[in-house]
């Protein structure tokens, strides 16, 4: 479909665009954003009413962008003028600030950064940022500078992780953390530390925790690797728990750029003994391989932050592929809940603030870091999702992407040439939900993720005297679904966990 739409005429593309049955009209918009020629890209332009569109079909069209291999400027500046001075929903709006930090970021990759409509990308975040005025939206310009991963943006970011509230200062550092090594310098390890050993003011855990794993995972000083140990002896048992345990999951993994550093220190009695490594709580993290050849390991990590009182705080279950010193998040998934403990009659330890009754998920997905979705927010929006379920899941993301689009001609010795074309789409279809039963005292949450890949390769061989072609399809599906049951009814709490994953079809 893709092929065929790269050789369209505009006003073919807009016909098939109106005329489009209603269940279809998704995916032909993901195929027309994803063949990105001039004449598709034109009948887009003037197809799509962001006054009048549905938002399901607008989010469609901006995942689509954001998910592009390899975005033209072109689609930049559509994605621009569609977002630019318009009244939009406000879904749409963090949906389009995420997209556009995705399109600026791949762009700049692509050594691009010059660009006018880049540097107009990048302004429309930080105007976006400065003029935020609810957190929530301050939280998603935050995320959507963390998508764009530009090293300019740094210190704005450092800014808002030392002096934002809670959830500001949390998103900061979780887009930090995307920043590749060679951006982590010592003034960003500097605010980390201020950050980890509250040196300015208190921060919340899960906060804390996320600065510590910034100064561990990128290329650590031994004297900072030391002083985490240390503190765990002053933190809660859950949290020091955590802490510990990610030390030494990163021992185990051999691909972990800290792992020769801990090793070294371990050696040193007055920091591994069992006086330190002997915490008892229940959470845990855990980081193991699921493949590895020469070229590729990929990873599974499971990381699970308990309160003292034994609930849930956060999960996080990632998937992530590493390559010659790259790493790609395929997929990563992250719960949160909050306050819950104050509902059901816990104390908060002193020196916290109370927090707001709250769950919630954000997803990251090939490195694009998709819109947060909060399942409740309040009290009073709790009882009305207990009393009003659907028991339907929430959907996350769901669609068909183009994840692979090269074309390369390749001269042989002979003087012949190939021509080779290689295009791998994906298609996705990711939910979530979560049950809190009150009565019952039990708190559900699952995620089931549902995927297929084909990929199509074509090698062609083209001469007066001589025409050749080798053709190649892949396709494999796949789904997995982790689920976690807690009932806190009784002491200790009970917990179930559940990752199921059916048979792989490959063809």
């Amino acid at each position: 479909f893709i092929q065929m739409l790269r050789g369209a005429k505009k006003r073919d593309v807009l016909q098939l665009l109106k005329r489009a049955p209603e269940e279809m009209l998704p995916f032909v918009v993901e195929a027309v954003v994803a063949a990105q020629s001039a004449a598709s890209l034109a009948a887009l332009s003037d197809f799509l009413d962001f006054s009048k569109e549905p938002k399901s079909l607008l989010e469609k069209f901006l995942y689509a962008a954001a998910f592009s291999p390899r975005p033209s400027k072109e689609l930049l500046r559509l994605v621009l003028d569609k977002l630019d001075g318009q009244q939009l929903a406000p879904e749409v709006q963090e949906t389009g600030a995420l997209a556009l930090g995705s399109l600026v970021g791949k762009l700049c990759r692509q050594q691009l950064c010059g660009l006018q409509e880049v540097e107009r990308g990048a302004e429309t975040i930080l105007a976006g940022l400065r003029g935020a005025k609810e957190e929530s939206e301050v939280v998603v310009y935050l995320l959507a500078l963390g998508n764009a991963l530009l090293p300019e943006t740094i210190p704005t970011l450092l800014e808002y992780a030392e002096e934002g509230p809670t959830a500001v200062a949390a998103a900061a550092v979780s887009a930090l953390r995307r920043f590749p090594a060679q951006h982590v310098s010592g003034e960003v390890k500097r605010a980390m530390r201020r950050i980890f050993h509250e040196k300015r003011k208190s921060y919340e855990k899960t906060c804390r925790l996320a600065a510590a794993e910034i100064l561990l995972d990128n290329e650590p000083l031994p004297m900072d690797v030391i002083n985490i140990l240390l503190a765990t002896s002053e933190l809660g048992t859950e949290t020091a728990t955590f802490l510990l345990l990610k030390v030494q999951s990163s021992l185990r993994a051999d691909h972990h750029p800290a792992r020769k550093i801990m090793k070294d220190i371990m050696r040193d009695p007055r920091i591994n003994n069992y006086n330190h490594f002997s915490k008892a709580g229940v959470s845990s993290s855990f980081l193991g391989p699921l493949t590895a050849t020469e070229d590729l390991l990929s990873t599974f990590g499971l990381d699970l932050l308990f309160l003292e009182g034994g609930f849930l705080r956060k999960s996080v279950s990632d998937f992530s592929l590493l390559s010659h010193g790259r790493r790609l998040h395929a997929a990563q998934v992250t719960i949160e809940a909050q306050g819950i403990e104050s509902m059901l009659g816990e104390s908060v330890l002193e020196g916290e603030e109370e927090p707001e009754l709250m769950a919630g998920m954000s997803a990251i997905f090939f490195d694009v870091q998709l819109r947060p979705i909060v399942f409740f927010q309040g009290y009073t929006d709790l009882m009305a999702k207990v009393l009003l379920s659907s028991g339907e899941p929430t959907s996350v993301v769901k669609g068909n992407l183009l994840l692979m689009d090269h074309h390369q001609v390749i001269p042989l010795q002979s003087g012949l040439q190939v021509v080779v074309k290689l295009l791998g789409g994906l298609g996705l279809d990711i939910s979530a939900n979560m049950d809190v039963n009150i009565w019952e005292q039990e708190l559900k949450t699952s995620v089931n993720a549902r995927g297929s890949l084909a990929i199509d390769f074509q090698a062609e061989l083209d001469a007066p005297f001589l025409q050749t072609t080798m053709r190649s399809q892949t396709e494999v599906e796949t789904s997995i679904h982790f689920d976690t049951i807690l009932r806190f009814s009784s002491s200790p709490v009970l917990m179930c966990l559940q990752l199921r994953e059916e048979q792989v079809p490959y063809r």
